[in-house]
């Protein structure tokens, strides 16, 4: 290898080196200390609500049991079943040590030694452990015709009674919660799925903030209904901080922002005007920001007429500025619409303005080439002709 060959080979070593550290460095700083800048965040991105409450009153906490329908169909899994397994158990253990005392007390267990005449409110309770099961049959109405009430005990009719009528009480109630459960619509709400990241770009002429939401099933939403919500802390006039104050971003598609036909994908867009909050932000200043812009959908379920509503968010850094979305819809030979999930969250760079004034501006000023105005200070002087012609 001749001196240039060398030169050329250092050359390229050195650039793949730097290289490297570049990318090891980057990965080391996110790693290690991207956690520490992360944004707070009130929506995540699948749609949970970073919120907690502190300084309850007792009070207000016994409200939660005055709705117990609400509040066991709003508890997690481990803790309904939890409720289901100790409610039924409970139920059968209490009943069982009440038939227990009503064969105590009418002397049918056999340490009273009963004689052979005597007739027992319940067949064949020998102990705690037939009285359970006595129980339990009674309760979810096995009847195995070993066990049974006799007619000589009032007391025991009266509580084969109540005890029916609060078994169908426990199991309409823990069914239904469970059924309630897993029909919610929130369920529903998983195959709605928003882009990874927002982008701004121009559309139609105009500045435009965009964002790619899909129905990942083919059954539809109803009278779908799509807006926002930017979150932003503001100090008003008097001096007083909002740490969370709301601000409306209105969303439309080509064909309003109503009654969606949600069978692909959709790419809503935000439009950047003087009456936008975003109208003030630019390339260079979006990251600096501080907000979390909140997207919500809301729609009936074809399929169940239940209402749901998916929400995702956006913080700056996951905002592109100067990108457009890759095609995702396309026609096959046969005719059929194809839709390539590969594409969802892509993006492509594009020429974009790196503000919106700056957009806006330009259209002014191009409007003002094609009209004519008057200059104040032209003054048109008369000229006196002279005929010094002479014939």
């Amino acid at each position: 290898m001749d001196a240039s060959g060398r030169n050329v080979f250092r050359m390229l070593i050195k650039v793949v080196t730097e290289r490297m550290f570049k990318h090891l460095r980057k990965w080391f700083v996110t790693r290690f200390f991207g956690h520490s800048r992360r944004r707070a965040r009130l929506v995540s991105k699948d749609g949970r609500c970073n919120i907690e409450f502190g300084n309850v009153g007792a009070q207000s906490r016994f409200i939660f049991f005055v709705d117990i329908w609400t509040t066991v169909l709003d508890l997690k899994w481990r803790y309904k079943m939890t409720i289901f397994i100790t409610a039924f158990l409970g139920s059968w253990f209490l009943f069982g040590l009440l038939w227990y005392a009503v064969a105590y007390i009418h002397k049918d267990l056999p340490e009273f030694h009963p004689s052979v005449n005597h007739t027992p409110c319940v067949e064949n309770i020998n102990g705690l452990t037939s009285a359970f099961l006595f129980s339990l049959e009674t309760q979810v109405t096995i009847g195995y015709g070993f066990r049974c009430v006799t007619e000589q005990c009032g007391t025991a009719i009266f509580l084969l009674i109540f005890q029916s009528i609060l078994g169908v009480i426990i199991n309409s109630f823990m069914c239904g919660a469970i059924l309630a459960k897993i029909s919610r619509p929130k369920k529903r709400a998983k195959t709605i799925t928003f882009s990874k990241n927002a982008v701004i770009s121009k559309r139609g002429g105009k500045l435009c903030l965009l964002i790619r939401v899909a129905n990942l099933r083919k059954s539809l939403l109803i009278g779908s209904h799509i807006y926002g919500k930017l979150l932003k802390t503001t100090v008003t006039p008097e001096g007083e901080t909002i740490i969370l104050d709301q601000i409306n971003i209105n969303f439309v598609v080509d064909a309003g922002n109503e009654n969606l036909f949600f069978i692909s994908p959709l790419t809503i867009y935000h439009v950047i005007d003087h009456s936008s909050p975003f109208f003030h932000m630019a390339a260079e200043t979006l990251s600096q920001q501080d907000f979390e812009l909140v997207v919500f959908l809301d729609g009936t379920v074809e399929s169940t007429s239940a209402t749901c509503q998916v929400r995702t968010s956006y913080v700056p850094e996951e905002v592109l500025w100067g990108y457009r979305f890759a095609p995702i819809v396309s026609k096959t030979k046969e005719g059929k619409y194809r839709v390539d999930f590969h594409n969802f969250s892509k993006t492509v760079e594009v020429d974009t303005p790196h503000c919106a004034m700056c957009l806006y501006n330009e259209r002014d000023a191009r409007a003002k080439m094609k009209r004519g105005y008057d200059n104040p200070n032209f003054i048109l002087s008369e000229v006196n002709e002279t005929d010094d012609t002479k014939m």
